[in-house]
């Protein structure tokens, strides 16, 4: 099951918690080769599914963290 699957996430988790969650599963995807669209876009659809909203900038930046990582 991937984060875009999961409802939003219970109360009492952590938001924090639930954002690392998803960005290692998009992180997981583009290694396995499921995301070929533009990873920001990918990552702000996916914590949108999961009840997170994050301001775009934090988005671009945690995209760019993942592309850098899955990259070396």
């Amino acid at each position: 099951m991937t984060a875009s699957d999961q409802s939003p996430p219970p109360d009492g988790e952590d938001e924090q918690d639930v954002v690392e969650h998803v960005v290692e599963d998009v992180r997981d995807d583009i290694r396995h080769g499921h995301v070929a669209d533009d990873v920001s876009h990918v990552l702000d659809e996916r914590l949108h599914d999961a009840g997170v909203e994050l301001r775009p900038e934090r988005v671009d930046d945690l995209a760019e963290d993942i592309e850098s990582d899955v990259s070396t």
